[in-house]
């Protein structure tokens, strides 16, 4: 089963605020639910509660939500208390492709058996964030980028990019 993280970071990798998105990305948002749909996704407890109740559970994807909480239920999710745990029970499920969706903490976590990143880099520096994407190694090589200009509906401009573990530049 391969590992892939998707995020949206600003140049200073910020990710979130105030337990929420600094910045309204239609594109982007289109697609991480395009890319991760038909997918187990998993994702930090503060993450799942950063998500609008409409969207509470991701729709087209087995949600797996991670906490050290041992009672914590989350309603049309499966919940595990780590990594390890979530990672089988998407391989048991049949899946070929999990993707880590945040947050910070579980990026870190992730950073070391991800096979794939596809990060959307914010042409933005945003002050105040609390919670920031990992740096990558040198073991992570990109493989496509596409820009995105701003827009009437696009704040900032923003690339979508794919970066691969292990490729040789």
């Amino acid at each position: 089963m391969k590992i892939a993280m998707i995020a949206a970071m600003s140049t200073n990798r910020v990710i979130g605020i105030n337990n929420d998105l600094p910045w309204h990305l239609p594109d982007d948002m289109k697609f991480f639910m395009e890319t991760t749909k038909h997918h187990c996704v998993i994702m930090g407890r503060k993450n799942y509660e950063s998500l609008p109740l409409k969207f509470r559970p991701l729709p087209n994807r087995t949600n797996i939500v991670m906490t050290r909480q041992v009672q914590y239920e989350a309603a049309g999710c499966v919940v595990f208390a780590t990594l390890q745990e979530s990672l089988d029970y998407a391989k048991g499920q049949g899946e070929d492709l999990v993707f880590i969706i945040g947050g910070g903490q579980i990026y870190e976590l992730a950073l070391d058996i991800a096979d794939r990143i596809y990060l959307t880099e914010i042409d933005a520096v945003i002050e105040g964030g609390e919670v920031f994407f990992p740096k990558l190694g040198p073991m992570w090589s990109e493989v496509a980028r596409q820009h995105h200009p701003i827009d009437d509906r696009h704040q900032f401009s923003f690339d979508f990019v794919t970066f691969e573990k292990g490729l040789s530049s």
